[in-house]
């Protein structure tokens, strides 16, 4: 793969860099030949990395790496319910580094350099591995207790990708409307082709399988990389992926009316008809302070920059108020009526439905960023128009929302995703690796433990959608 904005071939192989440094947290043993703790470290080279470092660690977790260098807990804030058990004990090697390119948002490690990824290879290997992108803005490691912790404790290696540009301010990477979506979708292509022969360095050979799977922006990619290369995956779960499509609907249909209420020019019911849950109402206020005046400004200033060049402008913003605060032009924002530049933008990374491998969509009916009847209704009728509906099953949450963090102040109201989405996984593994086929869509009940923190059931109900 070609290093994307305009990185010379050349320059970046002049300018590859591998580390390999000391951890606080690695054992005095392994880079050997042998199966045990970290063997074949010396082999590990992350194929087209600018610069990669390798660790040895003796806890590849969360719990083992917190505080550490190796993951980065204010990234992950607000994904997962404070309840959450997580695994730990995985021993195995972590590589962290970056791909060729121009921009430099992300600034972990001190880098400010973008195209971060993170691998993790456990020392006990079941042959397969989980590719992953940053939901929202966040960066490569904020799916860590949500995602990779789990994966390796089953012995998976993990990737994670920033996905080429990260921040509020990622619509300015780029030179034309698209471009840092478009880099997303590139990203994890790359980062899924050299996981796989980093794997195949450690341990001897390719996995045996692979999968994606990611929340929100994650979600989406997930979709993208089963629509546009199934080649690389045996299938994916979708934790409430963002829709993009070039007519609509995507959150430049839905979230304007969300924003318009915000200035008091919209009345509730025009959110309904948006696709905004009735029964989500009380989580409208946090939304209104946290996410949608924020999430359309520098999503329109990526695909629509002229509509208001001045808002957000060069910066979302240098003051959490700033940065949060809607562009009052946004109330008004009317995609349909936009120029057909602006569509031809968002078709360049608009999602088609014609997945090629198993894929598992979960979202909740109290999501109030991405609702679910503006989002993955709509996306789940996309792959049955496309013919594809025998590799798709999809899952409502009842009760869940679009961060599962927000359970932890609504414990009465909502539940968390996370332990449907762990369920989800497996029961995808075993469609296929053992064709067993998974429960038909339908909204998951609630576990009969009542602990809606740690467990979820996919158990079908009588009515079913297909």
């Amino acid at each position: 793969m070609r290093p994307p904005r305009g990185v010379p071939f050349l320059a970046a192989m002049l300018t590859a860099v591998s580390l390999i440094e000391p951890s606080p947290v690695a054992a005095a043993t392994g880079g050997g030949d042998g199966a045990g703790h970290c063997a074949r470290q010396e082999r590990v080279r992350v194929p087209g990395a600018a610069l990669q470092r390798r660790a040895c660690l003796d806890d590849l977790t969360t719990t083992g790496l917190a505080g550490t260098p190796y993951t980065d807990l204010a990234d992950q804030a607000g994904l997962t319910a404070e309840g959450t058990r997580t695994p730990s004990g995985v021993p195995g090697i972590q590589v962290d580094g970056y791909f060729p390119d121009s921009s430099r948002f992300n600034d972990t490690h001190g880098w400010r350099h973008d195209a971060q990824f993170v691998i993790r290879l456990p020392d006990d290997w079941n042959g397969g591995l989980v590719v992953t992108g940053a939901p929202g803005t966040r960066k490569q490691y904020a799916t860590d207790r949500a995602i990779s912790d789990r994966a390796l404790a089953q012995g998976y290696a993990y990737a994670s990708t920033d996905k080429g540009n990260s921040g509020t301010d990622f619509y300015r990477d780029g030179v034309r409307p698209g471009d840092a979506v478009t880099e997303w979708n590139a990203r994890t292509t790359q980062l899924t082709r050299a996981a796989r022969r980093v794997a195949a360095q450690r341990y001897g050979h390719l996995p045996r399988r692979t999968y994606i799977a990611g929340i929100s922006n994650g979600g989406y990619l997930t979709r993208w990389q089963l629509e546009n290369h199934p080649e690389l995956y045996d299938g994916g779960v979708d934790w409430e992926g963002a829709l993009w499509t070039a007519d609509g609907p995507s959150l430049l249909t839905s979230l304007p009316v969300a924003v318009a209420r915000m200035f008091g020019t919209t009345r509730d019911e025009e959110l309904y008809t948006a696709g905004f849950a009735r029964g989500s109402e009380f989580l409208w206020p946090y939304h209104e302070t946290a996410y949608w005046g924020l999430t359309q400004k520098i999503y329109r200033a990526e695909f629509d920059p002229a509509h208001d060049p001045r808002c957000p402008g060069p910066t979302a913003g240098s003051t959490p108020e700033a940065i949060l605060a809607p562009c009052r032009s946004d109330a008004t924002y009317d995609y349909a009526e936009r120029p057909a530049s602006v569509h031809r933008a968002v078709a360049r990374v608009a999602l088609t439905g014609r997945i090629g491998k198993p894929l598992i969509t979960l979202h909740g009916d109290l999501d109030a960023l991405l609702p679910k009847a503006a989002d993955s209704d709509v996306y789940a009728r996309m792959i049955d128009a496309r013919g594809r509906g025998r590799l798709h099953r999809y899952y409502t949450v009842a009760g869940g929302t679009h961060v599962d963090g927000l359970y932890d102040t609504y414990p009465d109201r909502l539940r968390p995703i996370l332990p449907c989405f762990r369920s989800a996984f497996d029961a995808l593994t075993a469609w296929v690796e053992r064709d067993t086929t998974p429960p038909a869509d339908h909204t998951i009940g609630r576990p009969a433990d009542g602990d809606v923190v740690n467990s979820c059931a996919l158990a079908a109900p009588a009515e079913t959608r297909r």
